[in-house]
């Protein structure tokens, strides 16, 4: 084996484990984030325990954050390990490393995004009595609608097209290629807005069993990882599609 793949090969490990490290901080975050959340969320409710409104925004954001984080950077892995492969043939004189981490702070800004307004969401809808203090839905016919919801957008066309790109990275490098750390955050935000247009939906079922569920946080992120590297021909969304909405329906049926 040649000096260069070697130093390619050292290059994608240092890469995956990066990743792998971000991941394993951002699940601890998350964890102490939601008992803290759960600490505050007693009998006197958090809005007694926390009674600033800017401190609630705050530990919300960062708990969405650490929730994103967690979650989409395995998904995001085999496109960064495919841009850090194709970065080593860009002739214009940047540095692989800052490219590398220029592409995942695109991706990453998408989900900075989802999590504001996803910390909003929840927050309204608090205050509007439709969430309990653990992020849950407040109602059947919320919770149920929501699973309908998220089911059938898994057989849409736009879940389709999204998915395609995330699941494709050599097609998505080839289509979006652009040069240097300035078009690797572009390159990295256009990604990042694919996967958010695919999985937007999913994240949705948190507001139906709890936004501080710990183990549901680990099984859509398992899902949504899995879908992006399964063969195609298991089609995966349209056996989650099934099961959402039948959990869906089942909710509104009992709630009737």
């Amino acid at each position: 084996m040649g000096s260069v793949a070697i130093r390619h090969r050292a290059d994608l490990a240092a890469v995956v484990g990066s990743l792998a490290a971000i991941t394993a901080v951002a699940w601890v975050l998350t964890v102490r984030l939601a008992a803290s959340m759960g600490t505050t969320a007693g009998p006197m409710g958090m809005a007694d325990a926390m009674p600033s409104p800017g401190g609630r925004m705050l530990l919300v954001f960062a708990m969405w954050v650490a929730m994103m984080v967690g979650m989409m950077v395995p998904s995001a892995t085999p496109m960064v390990a495919a841009y850090t492969d194709w970065a080593r043939r860009d002739r214009s004189g940047g540095s692989r490393p800052i490219a590398v981490a220029s592409f995942l702070s695109g991706y990453v800004i998408v989900w900075f995004g989802f999590a504001l307004a996803a910390a909003g969401l929840q927050l309204g809808l608090e205050r509007a009595a439709l969430l309990n203090a653990m992020g849950a839905a407040g109602t059947p016919l919320l919770g149920g609608t929501v699973l309908v919801l998220a089911g059938v957008f898994q057989v849409t066309p736009w879940k389709e097209s999204c998915l395609g790109r995330c699941r494709t990275p050599l097609g998505f490098l080839i289509a979006e290629w652009r040069d240097g750390a300035r078009g690797a955050m572009v390159m990295g935000t256009r990604h990042g807005a694919y996967c958010l247009g695919c999985c937007w939906a999913l994240m949705g079922v948190l507001f139906v069993v709890g936004t501080m569920h710990l183990m549901w946080m680990a099984v859509i992120a398992g899902f949504v990882l899995v879908e992006k590297v399964a063969p195609r021909t298991l089609r995966l969304r349209y056996a989650a599609a099934a099961a959402l909405v039948g959990w869906g329906v089942v909710t509104l049926v009992t709630a009737a």
